[in-house]
């Protein structure tokens, strides 16, 4: 197995404690054991820079030797390509998966797919292309497509068939590449046109594409819905990939409402029955700041990740 070749000295003390390693407290940097997590929690650059430095590919190799088994950067389409190879590149040493990054279309709310209008399906499937080959360079698999606005002067049925038409055609594009758009209810504004679990089951079902899922974003969808296991449950045979942040704050899992040992312990044991496996994006920020925010990170997830079965 590849041997992680950077540990800082952030978290020797308390951190050696935290991570179940022998580590030694001292202020040299020292080997550490890494968590084994049961789930494929993904951070994002900038989740570990007070720990691991400005540098990304060192933040790859901490995330790495903190046990996390995969990395998600929704804005990875905006970097030079020789820096989505390079990610990629380090993602496969460290035997480490790309989740997701997000299909530039302009931004959530911009060219809605619910207009029915060819300039901004055309936005939208460039942005596809585009993808492909941002996949290619970083081993992604999956990336985030949000529809954009409701069009409030068309009726919802027609709406719901202009973004069905919409991702067909994007999911054309995909499909023979092996990729995946995983589709985003969010909870950000009323005027969003994806809302809810269901109604993107839903778009899913008719789209009827294996390059178009459901993100299950547990932050969004407690805002948006709640009776977040019986919702899962319902969806599942769409769901793609699934995000994480407590409510209210959006911070880690332990500090707000969700019972994600409960969460997760329940996604472990379905997807274990049905033979699958997910990527947990920790798309959510830090509660408290530097090294110590981001030890109390590490140590919620081992809290949460402590689930029996």
């Amino acid at each position: 197995m590849f041997r992680r070749d950077f540990v800082k000295s952030a978290l020797t003390a308390s951190g050696a404690t935290l991570v179940g390693g022998a580590a030694a407290a001292s202020n040299t940097a020292v080997p550490m054991a890494k968590n084994n997590f049961k789930l494929a929690y993904a951070p994002h650059f900038g989740m570990f820079s007070n720990s691991a430095g400005k540098d990304p590919i060192d933040q790859l190799k901490f995330m790495a030797d903190m046990g996390f088994t995969a990395l998600e950067d929704n804005g990875m389409m905006s970097k030079p390509p020789e820096m989505q190879t390079k990610i990629g590149e380090t993602l496969a040493k460290l035997g480490m998966t790309m989740g997701v990054f997000v299909v530039d279309k302009g931004g959530n709310s911009q060219n809605t797919l619910a207009a029915g209008k060819q300039a901004h399906v055309d936005i939208f499937l460039d942005g596809c292309k585009r993808a492909v080959e941002t996949a290619k360079r970083c081993n992604a698999k999956w990336m985030t497509v949000v529809p954009g606005d409701f069009e409030r002067n068309l009726p919802i049925g027609i709406q719901t068939g202009h973004v069905i038409d919409a991702l067909r055609r994007g999911a054309d594009i995909l499909a023979p590449h092996g990729l995946t758009m995983v589709l985003e209810p969010l909870s950000d504004s009323p005027n969003l046109f994806l809302q809810t679990s269901d109604q993107t089951y839903e778009i899913c079902r008719a789209v009827n594409s294996p390059a178009c899922k459901i993100l299950f974003d547990i932050y969004h969808m407690q805002k948006t819905e709640g009776h977040i296991i019986p919702h899962i449950d319902w969806c599942w045979s769409e769901i793609g990939y699934f995000q994480i942040g407590d409510n209210p704050g959006r911070k880690e899992p332990t500090t707000g409402e969700i019972n994600y040992k409960n969460v997760f312990k329940h996604i472990y044991t379905k997807m274990k029955a049905n033979n699958q496996n997910f990527i947990f994006g920790m798309e959510h920020g830090n509660s408290k700041p530097g090294k110590e925010g981001e030890e109390a990170l590490i140590k919620a997830y081992i809290e949460s990740d402590s689930f029996t079965i």
